[in-house]
């Protein structure tokens, strides 16, 4: 099946502590269906001192299981579903359900 959210896209969070927040995808985790959102599901974490990265706690994005996630239409920016089309030349896109806009460009 093809991929619905790939890395680069805006989403919509639906559900869970960050409802409503917007972002960009970073990282996909397609083999455990999760993804992991720019400024979304923001855990803090304490780190050990190495000698690449300071010790303390540090606040990082963890992944987020996609069907708590939808599309950003790129009309309004509200979460829509997407479905996919076949262009005249054979090409394969995404389409947001909610306008019909294409997702890719």
């Amino acid at each position: 099946m093809p991929a619905k959210i790939k890395k680069g896209d805006n989403v919509v969070v639906l559900t869970g502590r960050d409802k409503g927040k917007t972002g960009e995808v970073i990282r996909m985790l397609p083999e455990e269906n999760r993804a992991v959102v720019r400024g979304v599901n923001v855990v803090r974490r304490h780190q050990r001192q190495t000698a690449q990265a300071e010790g303390g706690i540090i606040s990082k994005e963890a992944a987020i299981h996609v069907s708590n996630l939808a599309i950003a239409d790129p009309k309004d920016g509200k979460p829509s579903r997407v479905g996919f089309q076949v262009k005249e030349d054979g090409t394969k896109v995404r389409v947001a359900k909610r306008s019909g806009d294409l997702i890719d460009g």
